[in-house]
């Protein structure tokens, strides 16, 4: 499988995500699609991230963008996550990380020595047409969301 590229179509996928649905990405045209990457449920960082894109998801949804997160934790963990920080979006579930490949988010880390292949904080704008526009690695949380909302305003 291809990883994505700036400016072209993005693969149809299918993914299964939180509330009992399936994500198909081709089922999603004529809505702008923001799709983060996060390392794991219920970690600092990425409570803090989701609860930045919960804080303005009514912003996004006026702008007819919908937003899914993505980590290699089980959908049990994440209904948990999502439940317990009241997130109005869906969470998929990637663990055996096709979706983490397609966007190439799968990065060699290092912590306490040690080294580990892990998911890269990372967020991808697709337009309503299916096109990636922008794309966002090594994502730092402050203020990371409000760069992804005034993107989808600037499509």
């Amino acid at each position: 499988m291809t990883s994505v590229t700036l400016d072209h179509p993005v693969p149809d996928f299918t993914a299964q995500a939180t509330s009992e649905t399936e994500v198909r990405l081709s089922e999603l045209k004529g809505k702008n699609v923001v799709i983060y990457f996060y390392p794991k449920d219920s970690t600092p960082g990425c409570t803090t991230e989701g609860q930045n894109f919960r804080d303005l998801y009514s912003e996004f949804q006026a702008l007819d963008t919908e937003i899914f997160g993505v980590s290699r934790d089980k959908i049990r963990s994440h209904e948990n996550f999502k439940a317990k920080q009241s997130f109005l979006f869906e969470l998929i579930t990637d663990p055996e990380e096709e979706l983490c490949k397609l966007f190439d988010v799968i990065k060699l880390k290092k912590m306490y020595g040690r080294e580990s292949l892990g998911v890269e904080r990372s967020t991808f704008l697709i337009d309503k047409e299916g096109i990636l526009r922008q794309e966002w690695r090594k994502v730092k949380v402050k203020e990371h969301v409000n760069e992804v909302l005034e993107a989808v305003r600037s499509l």
